[in-house]
């Protein structure tokens, strides 16, 4: 158990510093709005994750219950899952790009359109089934409390990262603007982080 919540976080912590949609859009709140509604937009989206391992925890946990075997299939297409998003990242252009554009809400609003954002997105709910699955510790036993687990220490985690980027996003946004070297460093990682994860649900 202990092995793999620590596998599981240190995955998150990962991902969750890798630049992609979600964190970039509160670093762009918190350079243009300020530190606040970079935190506001961040309890949004964080918020909007319960949804997803709820769908997650009770519907996998339904499929494990009836066949073994297609949770193993669903644990293979996630592995080809992540190896897909590691080519698509690898694809992608490594500059990070911010706007200046982002206009001002209200803390309220900020929040309502991050859970929005986050629960209306059907990747979210992909992504949770490809990367969750591998880190059951007991696959046998209740799998529902399992998800559950990993789904709240997922939103903690991610909340203090984005939540320390938002705190940060001045000097953040600076560094990010003047590195041409930083944006290749985050794509390779979360690359690297996808493979790993891959490999670790098909061993």
């Amino acid at each position: 158990m202990i092995e793999s919540i620590i596998a599981f976080l240190g995955a998150t912590a990962l991902l969750a510093f890798s630049p992609g949609p979600d964190n970039i859009y509160v670093l762009t709140q918190s350079v243009v709005n300020g530190r606040a509604s970079g935190i506001a937009t961040t309890t949004g989206l964080i918020s909007g994750c319960i949804v997803h391992t709820t769908l997650v925890a009770f519907g996998v946990s339904a499929i494990i219950a009836t066949s073994p075997t297609i949770f193993f299939i669903i644990k293979l297409l996630g592995a080809f899952y992540l190896l897909y998003l590691a080519y698509k990242v690898f694809k992608s252009d490594a500059r990070v790009s911010l706007t200046d554009g982002a206009p001002k809400k209200s803390y309220w609003s900020l929040f309502k359109q991050g859970v929005i954002m986050n629960i209306l997105n059907p990747k979210v709910t992909i992504f949770f089934l490809a990367f969750f699955p591998g880190f059951l510790w007991d696959p046998d036993g209740n799998t529902v409390y399992q998800f559950y687990v990993l789904g709240i220490l997922f939103m903690i985690e991610s909340f203090f990262i984005f939540g320390g980027i938002a705190v940060l996003a001045g000097s953040i946004s600076g560094y990010l603007k003047k590195s041409n070297q930083i944006g290749t460093v985050l794509k390779w990682l979360q690359i690297i982080v996808f493979i790993g994860i891959a490999v670790f649900i098909l061993i």
